[in-house]
């Protein structure tokens, strides 16, 4: 991050940062290849970074949206992320949150959430099971005042997972999935 400013007022440099962190984290085998960012949504700057550190840390709920979400709680003092006088704040990650860190979001305040992509991409990719997640769940985000915006540099977030996916394929890396192999096809 020293190399990283203090603030990133675009999306897509926001999401940039992202994938540049989730490519380097898969690559260190600290865990797989996500990260996220939660920015003020004004002023851009960062108020934490998160990678998944579900290998280096033994925990299975150590995905990089909670981890962010978990920072930045503890650098602000509080639960809620979105708490009134407080800046609007987001969370940027490189694609739409699995089951555990949908719930993460809706539940941390954030106002706005910002997404590379989604769809099954990043299951066939990358051999993860994302857990069952709600066809509308952009929508229900909407529905509880999370603004979605979708589709920044996805092409970028789909090369950083077919990286991994050739990580798999050669031996490098482990997809730990417990015992949810067959529940979805791959």
């Amino acid at each position: 991050m020293a190399d990283v400013p203090e603030t990133l007022a675009t999306d897509e440099e926001r999401m940039a940062l992202v994938h540049r962190l989730a490519d380097r984290n898969f690559r260190e085998k600290t865990g797989g290849p996500f990260a996220a960012i939660v920015v003020e949504s004004e002023s851009g700057a960062i108020v934490s970074v998160g990678v998944n550190v579900v290998l280096a840390s033994g925990l299975s709920v150590g995905h990089a949206e909670v981890v962010a979400l978990s920072l930045a709680e503890t650098r602000v003092g509080g639960w809620d992320l979105g708490a009134e006088g407080a800046p609007a704040r987001e969370l940027v990650v490189n694609w739409r949150p699995c089951a555990q860190c949908y719930g993460a979001t809706l539940w941390s305040g954030v106002r706005r959430l910002v997404v590379a992509g989604h769809g099954p991409e990043l299951e066939h990719l990358t051999k993860f099971d994302e857990g069952p997640v709600r066809e509308d769940w952009a929508e229900q985000f909407e529905a509880r005042g999370i603004s979605v915006t979708q589709d920044v540099l996805r092409d970028e977030a789909l090369a950083v997972f077919a990286a991994y996916g050739r990580s798999i394929e050669d031996g490098e890396q482990v997809v730990y999935n417990a015992r949810s192999q067959g529940a979805i096809d791959l």
